[in-house]
């Protein structure tokens, strides 16, 4: 084609105009090498940053395949100087080495020698480089692996992790692909089976893909690879219960042979599953689960949830460098702009499919996005106008005007299984009075989570209530529906998070629906901008609608 929806400028803002014809292709195109900065009506802006550039090296794409896609899709001609600083940037991926030699252990092999003598004089690197093998290589102590490849990265010169792993413990694990207790067999996706591919053969580092597209399935897979012991880091206890059933479910694993390590139990077996909050929970100032790292030899950690990994685990990864380390997560994006530790020390990015890719396979269920927005009463007008500025996004989020909304989409969709999420307890305790539905939320116990959230799979309830903790690493296939009241502020990965809740495949393949209820003239609509932009980046347009439009004559059924 001659021109597209892409103009690039100098200063490498890239800006895309969804309403071109070809502008879901452009997205496909652009995002595994650059992030959605923003997402108005008519124009999207897309930021090129190094630490993009350096994954999309590191899964495979060269300098040429970026390059072409820029020139493809550029509206106008691409300046020069941008493509030979792409270019150059991409390449000093790799130019510094970690390598195993066979007489001095684990050194820093420099492709480009230069390099090698500009990054020896940084203070920054005091201390985690020893003595000079050669000209090109220098000797780095395995304690410094992690803190190396951090500071390296600061630096602009990511160094390529090439100095191999120990195997840990030997235990046998296989996927169960047969079924088993009446179950049809099953097999790997091709998605998956790529995921596990590129991982393996990278060693360690992050699988990207969409929530109910089976990150599960792609962890168990490298365990069946791996066959040796391993240590599964979760995000709570009700998530770690769920991969333990499923590693029963799709492996030779047995119940005895997996572990909870929690704040309930403290189980250390040939596989353990232990929660961020147990090992980052302290005692007199000092972290009293470190030991489990060290429990055992273990030659695989999973991280899932990688994009909410907290900063001390971080640190203990640091000395983790030598075990195989899988990252599992549906986006990268961390709002605390911690990427690039991600990239350090879990590894880059090995494999990203694209969210449509997956829907169009069928093997995630096609989302409608919906923004409702509410116009405030003049009372709460003018709580929002006088509300000091830390506050206006709680007064504007908990506007008791979306009350009448959110039970009018509950009923729209009374066929539906329904999730109403929110960030604020009052406001939840509120609506699930206004519904008559239950709630879950932080303080609900596990076995109360459990039991309701087996209610909901069942059918017995057909509208849940929840908080932030239904914000990833819950299984509720049969949510149709999401309705977003709040969030933390503009977190895109949350959005994304949220819309997974209800994007597993439906039986009789009906569409899932999003919605989100924003506060119009009010923070609360310039932060949900700024949540639907790694979405908006997946291809996902959302339609925004009027209150009114929800509250008035009954529309045509959706289902």
């Amino acid at each position: 084609m001659s021109g597209g929806p892409l103009i690039v400028q100098s200063d490498k803002t890239l800006l895309l105009e969804v309403d071109h014809p070809d502008a879901l292709a452009c997205r496909m195109a652009i995002a595994p090498f650059a992030e959605l900065e923003r997402s108005p009506e008519h124009v999207h802006t897309y930021r090129l940053t190094p630490l993009g550039l350096w994954n999309a090296r590191a899964a495979g794409h060269d300098a040429e395949g970026v390059v072409d896609a820029l020139l493809r899709f550029s509206r106008y001609p691409v300046p020069h100087a941008l493509l030979v600083d792409v270019a150059e940037t991409m390449d000093r991926y790799g130019r510094l080495q970690l390598v195993a030699h066979p007489t001095h252990g684990l050194v820093l092999r420099a492709v480009d020698r230069m390099v090698l003598i500009e990054v020896a004089k940084s203070k920054k690197l005091a201390g985690m480089l020893g003595a000079k093998v050669d000209d090109d290589t220098m000797v780095v102590h395995p304690s410094e692996r992690g803190r190396l490849k951090q500071a390296l990265l600061k630096l602009g010169w990511p160094a390529e992790d090439l100095a191999g792993y120990v195997d840990g413990e030997a235990h046998p694990i296989e996927l169960a692909t047969e079924g088993a207790d009446g179950k049809p067999g099953w097999e790997l996706r091709s998605y998956q089976r790529e995921a596990v591919q590129q991982f393996w053969a990278g060693g360690s580092g992050v699988v990207v893909l969409p929530c109910g597209a089976g990150k599960t399935l792609v962890g168990a897979a490298a365990m069946a690879e791996a066959k040796a012991t391993t240590l599964i880091l979760v995000t709570n206890t009700v998530a770690g219960r769920q991969w333990k059933r499923e590693l029963v479910a799709r492996t030779s694993l047995t119940e005895e042979e997996i572990g909870e390590y929690s704040g309930e139990r403290k189980e250390i077996r040939p596989v353990t599953i232990a929660t961020y909050q147990v090992l980052t929970s302290r005692r007199g100032g000092a972290f009293t689960h470190l030991d489990l790292f060290g429990a055992r030899d273990w030659g695989l950690v999973i991280y899932d949830e990688v994009h909410l990994l907290p900063a001390p685990i971080f640190r203990f990864t640091a000395d983790l460098q030598a075990r195989r380390r899988l990252g599992l997560t549906a986006t990268l994006v961390r709002e605390d702009g911690r990427e690039g530790d991600v990239f350090s020390l879990i590894g880059p990015k090995r494999y990203d499919a694209p969210w449509k890719d997956i829907e169009a396979q069928g093997w995630i269920a096609p989302a409608d996005c919906t923004e409702v927005r509410v116009t405030l009463t003049d009372a709460e007008r003018m709580t929002y106008a006088i509300a000091e500025p830390e506050e206006r996004y709680r007064v504007a989020a908990t506007a008791r005007t979306k009350l009448p909304v959110v039970k009018a989409l509950v009923q729209r969709h009374a066929n539906d299984q329904v999730l109403v999420i929110g960030a604020y307890i009052d406001q939840l305790h509120e609506l699930g009075e206004t519904l008559g539905v239950p709630i879950v939320q932080g303080s609900t116990t596990n076995r109360e989570r459990e039991r309701l959230f087996d209610a909901f799979r069942a059918g017995e309830i057909s509208t849940l209530v929840i908080s932030k903790v239904g914000n990833f690493s819950i299984d509720l296939p049969e949510a149709a529906v999401a309705i977003q009241v709040s969030g933390t502020f503009g977190s895109r990965q949350e959005e994304a998070q949220r819309l997974g809740r209800v994007l597993r495949p439906k039986a009789d393949r009906r569409q899932a629906h999003f919605y989100t209820v924003v506060s119009r003239d009010t923070i609360d609509t310039e932060y949900a901008a700024h949540r639907q932009r790694f979405l908006a980046e997946q291809g996902y347009a959302y339609t925004i609608v009027d209150a009114d439009d929800v509250l008035g004559p009954p529309l045509p059924s959706v289902d």
